[in-house]
């Protein structure tokens, strides 16, 4: 065998590696474009700030809440890190962004970066605690305790949160000079509105990158993953840091929207809230929590009006239908009555031949 021939044959299976790379990186690309439904939902989203200008400080809390449901969808469905207390990073981005317009300035982007990064440290710090306890009933118990830590620092730094009475005197300047906050919502829905876009995008970029593949790998077997050389502690930590990240952004937006916090904003009723919604959206898909957190609105605004005592037995009875029944069983009901449908239809015109 001559040395050409050597080169040949030792080069080949490297090639085929390189074009099997560049294979997937092409659908990572394609994956990662949007597609006519999803400009759908946003030209709908979009449509909803023009046709229903009554219901923007309604919407505004809508599109909060989906920001947040898509940051506790980023560790749970594609890193697999259960949580009970993610509303710490949402309450820690809502006090910051409070004191900033308080003690520091009035411009709303300042107190919304900072917002975030706040929390996004306090995830990388918090991270690390999650990867050493690995199961899932450890971080459920870790999650809650650092939440249940922060409420409790809240409540007692009254001179920094104002404590129980919340934290007043939070003003916020128009948005870069331009846009005033008005009484109807209608800058905050757009703030919201284009801030959620922003950040849905980035999420969708990162779940749609190698980096994101790795995050399914450990999600699905974390001791195979370590095995293929993935370093599973370091993404599980960045993943966790990145969702406190719009964590924060979404409890910063609530702050500006509504010139106020309290330690509302760190109650166990915040996270679990956000759970619902995706339990009602789906978990593992980046729409299920903007969805979810649509259909959680509507629900309790309706519901609300129905029966106001009772409106959350209602929501209780269909989360247990969801999760008894089954999302996809549910989905297939208005398919199988077409089918039926379609089928009697096609037996009467037989039946008249």
């Amino acid at each position: 065998m001559t040395d050409q021939s050597i080169f040949l044959s030792a080069s080949k299976p490297r090639h085929d590696s390189d074009a099997a790379t560049r294979r997937a990186l092409d659908d990572l690309r394609r994956v990662g474009r949007l597609r006519p439904a999803e400009l759908l939902f946003w030209g709908a989203a979009l449509a909803s700030f023009l046709v229903l200008p009554g219901s923007h400080l309604l919407l505004s809390q809508t599109a909060i809440l989906g920001l947040f449901a898509l940051s506790l969808d980023l560790i749970i469905g594609y890193a697999g890190i259960v949580s009970l207390g993610h509303g710490a990073f949402f309450g820690l981005g809502a006090y910051t962004a409070g004191i900033v317009s308080v003690r520091l300035t009035e411009e709303p982007l300042s107190g919304l970066v900072l917002g975030g990064l706040v929390a996004a440290l306090a995830g990388a710090l918090t991270g690390p605690l999650l990867t050493m306890r690995a199961t899932d009933l450890s971080r459920l118990m870790v999650t809650l305790g650092i939440a249940t830590l922060l409420h409790e620092g809240a409540n007692q730094l009254t001179w920094l949160t104002g404590g129980a009475d919340g934290l007043s005197g939070v003003t916020v300047a128009p948005i870069l000079g331009l846009f005033e906050f008005d009484l109807i919502g209608t800058t905050g829905y757009g703030y919201c509105l284009i801030v959620s876009f922003v950040l849905f995008l980035a999420a969708r970029r990162v779940v749609t990158s190698p980096y994101g593949l790795s995050l399914r790998a450990i999600r699905d077997n974390a001791l195979r993953a370590r095995a293929m050389g993935i370093p599973v502690a370091a993404r599980l930590v960045g993943i966790y840091a990145f969702s406190a990240f719009i964590a924060g952004v979404a409890g910063a937006l609530l702050t500006q929207v509504t010139m106020f916090t309290s330690l509302d904003v760190l109650g166990f009723e915040r996270s679990a809230d956000v759970l619902l919604v995706l339990v009602l959206g789906g978990v593992g898909y980046l729409y299920g929590g903007l969805i979810g957190a649509v259909l959680f609105t509507v629900l309790q605004d309706r519901l609300a009006t129905l029966s106001p005592q009772y409106w959350q037995f209602w929501i209780g009875l269909i989360l247990v239908v969801i999760v008894l029944i089954g999302r996809d069983r549910l989905a297939a009901v208005p398919v199988r009555l077409r089918a039926g449908l379609s089928g009697r239809k096609a037996a009467a015109g037989e039946g008249e031949a």
